[in-house]
């Protein structure tokens, strides 16, 4: 039997096409356009949970910690969320590139681990850069 969620390793989708309550809630997804300027800034914004109308809690007990952005595995930026105060998970990054990549998003829930979107669910984004 395979468990829900891990705390030991990076949390992804198992089946795109049926996604479960847990990663409805947990995975990040990334908004940005396909092509871009070489060195021009534009805006990527990354939402945590939220599809099909699944919401994360965000509660004194369980909320997401963290967001982070990576140009395929350099970590590029980071916000940290606080509980109850913070206005939902949602976050917009301003970033530029000198060369195409696939944007990938990764973020900490207090109770079930570090989640990582995939293409299918918006979690990745390639990027091409001209």
């Amino acid at each position: 039997m395979s468990e829900e969620f891990s705390l030991k390793e990076i949390n992804k989708v198992k089946n795109p096409e049926n996604l479960t309550v847990m990663e409805k809630k947990h995975l990040p997804i990334i908004d940005a356009p396909s092509t871009v300027e070489k060195g021009k800034p534009f805006p990527v914004k990354v939402k945590v949970g939220g599809i099909d109308g699944v919401e994360h809690p965000n509660m004194l007990g369980h909320w997401i910690n963290w967001v982070e952005l990576y140009a395929g595995d350099i970590p590029i930026a980071k916000v940290t969320f606080a509980p109850i105060i913070s206005n939902g998970y949602e976050v917009t990054f301003k970033i530029s590139l000198e060369e195409s990549t696939v944007l990938k998003a990764r973020e900490y829930c207090n109770l079930h681990g570090v989640w990582e979107g995939d293409e299918i669910t918006g979690g990745t984004k390639k990027i091409t850069v001209k």
